[in-house]
């Protein structure tokens, strides 16, 4: 029991960083006009995360545990904005449960390697939850426009939304996000997975 419980209060705690990873990340506004940055820091927190606490119970399904409470906490937080008057689709809630299913996968599908599941589960992930999102974000109406009506009183001037020019700099948010975050996952997954053998050496 005390097992399970260190489980859960480590990774309620851990979703603070995941779902502020990048400043504000799941604020609708700031999601959809810096997707690359929301792949790239969602893709490696949750892998971080799910991989550190994957080989803690060396049990395939934790990840997709972790992200499941990941997203309860987030329509917490999506919920107490809703209920201070602002629009429903104010708080994007990443979609993080299918690529930590995928981890979870590997994980299995391997015989619990270690190796594999930040190799390859690492890899699946920072290409499907960019593809995810993605289509998760495009069923908001109008970011854009809630932003400049729905300000919100702690963002910093650097953060003020802009008109994104998607197709000035790059042709797909999406194969770029999912680039980075595929190439950034596998390292910062090994790290942590560097760091639980530390930890419990």
């Amino acid at each position: 029991t005390t097992h399970y419980l260190f489980i859960v209060v480590v990774a309620v705690n851990s979703t603070l960083l995941t779902i502020n990873a990048g400043d504000y990340i799941f604020y609708t506004d700031w999601a959809w006009t810096s997707f690359v940055v929301f792949s790239i820091s969602q893709s490696t927190m949750l892998v971080v995360g799910a991989i550190y606490y994957m080989l803690f119970t060396g049990v395939p399904g934790t990840a997709t545990y972790y992200a499941t409470i990941m997203t309860i906490y987030t329509w917490v937080a999506k919920g107490a904005w809703f209920a201070l008057g602002y629009p429903y689709d104010f708080v994007a809630v990443p979609v993080w449960i299918p690529s930590a299913m995928l981890l979870d996968l590997t994980y299995w599908a391997t015989r619990r390697n270690k190796h594999a599941a930040i190799l390859i589960g690492g890899t699946l992930v920072g290409l499907s939850l960019p593809l995810f999102n993605m289509i998760n974000l495009l069923t908001i109406r109008d970011p854009l426009e809630m932003a400049f009506k729905y300000p919100r009183p702690t963002l910093p001037p650097y953060m003020t939304p802009i008109e994104p020019q998607v197709g000035k700099f790059y042709n797909s948010p999406v194969a770029l996000g999912a680039g980075a975050g595929a190439v950034l996952s596998v390292p910062i997954a090994a790290l942590g997975a560097k760091l639980n053998t530390w930890t419990y050496r």
